[in-house]
């Protein structure tokens, strides 16, 4: 499923990783167009940030392939990760960096040169409101505001691709609002994927989602249709019987 007359910006095609035994993601197909916010949705374990870095190339698939803008990132990972934004979990920094020093750290491995480097660093810290803390090193920060670094690392390049894994992980209601609605604003210019455990959050944001247990797709709807699925038409019921139904 893709939004009508736009291009196709992320596509995944038979993605499976195992380790020994364990398959932790089995056969996940789905593609993203422009204009397109995707909620991946799923239990504690189900595969999702598993997925997440298969398609950001952080992680080797044993089977499947994952493209961004038409470049295989397994292939051709430099030009895929050219185009891409991604918020790993986690959003590993450099703690001991000031805010200001990590995004003009991260600005220049991007390439950008004096000029463009302050003025992409400028507008990340803007979007993500980190203005107050650009001197402080990232290790003081609060969780969620570390989460918000990690959110204007993603950005400071204008990806036509954000791959976001948890973004809203420990921010305060507000700040909550905020990135939602940085979400909303970016949405029609770019392809964006957020997992999230957030049932809310797809509600909010997304116009699109995947549900995926033990490592399978078992839904790929709008929320809407996926509310229908249940007579108390929530989608919190729908995610408890798709998820428990698989084994």
């Amino acid at each position: 499923m893709a939004a009508e007359g736009e291009p196709v910006l992320i596509e995944i095609a038979g993605l499976t990783k195992r380790f020994g035994g364990f398959t932790a993601v089995d056969d996940v197909s789905f593609r993203v167009a422009r204009g397109e916010v995707l909620g991946f949705l799923g239990p504690n374990g189900a595969g999702k940030s598993t997925t997440m870095r298969m398609l950001a190339g952080f992680m080797i698939p044993t089977a499947g392939v994952a493209r961004i803008c038409g470049h295989d990132v397994q292939a051709d990972g430099v030009a895929a990760r050219r185009v891409l934004g991604f918020l790993p979990e986690g959003a590993p920094t450099y703690p001991e960096m000031t805010v200001g020093g990590f995004l003009r750290f991260c600005a220049k491995i991007r390439g950008f040169g004096r000029r463009l480097l302050a003025e992409r660093v400028e507008q990340a810290v803007a979007l993500t409101r980190l203005e107050s803390v650009m001197l402080q090193p990232v290790e003081t920060l609060s969780k969620g505001f570390k989460r918000r670094v990690g959110l204007a690392q993603a950005l400071l390049h204008d990806p036509p691709v954000l791959v976001l894994d948890e973004p809203t992980d420990g921010l305060d209601p507000n700040q909550k609002h905020e990135v939602r609605a940085l979400i909303a604003q970016m949405a029609p210019h770019k392809a964006i994927v957020i997992s999230t455990h957030i049932l809310e959050e797809v509600d909010a944001v997304c116009s699109r989602a995947i549900i995926i247990a033990a490592g399978r797709v078992v839904a790929d709807e709008t929320p809407a249709e996926l509310m229908r699925r249940h007579p108390s038409g929530k989608l919190e019921d729908v995610f408890r019987q798709l998820t428990t139904e698989v084994v």
